[in-house]
């Protein structure tokens, strides 16, 4: 892993964080310290070391300090979690659900309705 590519994946989590969570900034850092209250605790841990690392990785004699495991894993942190569905996809998921619920306790009520009327004689 370059510092190159640690640029980039800090880069790509402000992208994300400026399209899902609409905080402004130049750079993960400035994203971080305006919107950083947005994100859960363990993916901004995981983001503020990626920018950490970034930050580090300009410096070569830093960069060999690096660990790179440890930024990977906090990388796929940060976009497992900025790269879930979107916000219209949850409202949708969610009308879905409550549209099924209601269906389903239409059909259970007619059912026992039919068959307290078939009890009776009615039918």
């Amino acid at each position: 892993m370059s510092a190159a590519s640690i640029q980039q994946m800090a880069d790509r989590v402000a992208e994300l964080m400026e399209t899902r969570l609409k905080v402004a900034g130049r750079g993960l850092e400035e994203k971080l310290r305006r919107g950083g209250r947005k994100l859960p605790r363990r993916e901004r841990n995981a983001a503020t070391e990626l920018a950490k690392a970034a930050a580090m990785a300009q410096n070569p004699k830093l960069f060999m300090q690096l660990d790179q495991e440890a930024i990977a894993q906090a990388y796929g942190t940060c976009l497992r979690h900025l790269g879930g569905l979107q916000k219209w996809d949850r409202r949708r998921a969610f009308f879905d659900g409550w549209l099924l619920s209601v269906v389903t306790s239409m059909v259970v009520l007619a059912a026992i309705i039919a068959a307290i009327l078939r009890w009776r004689g009615y039918f």
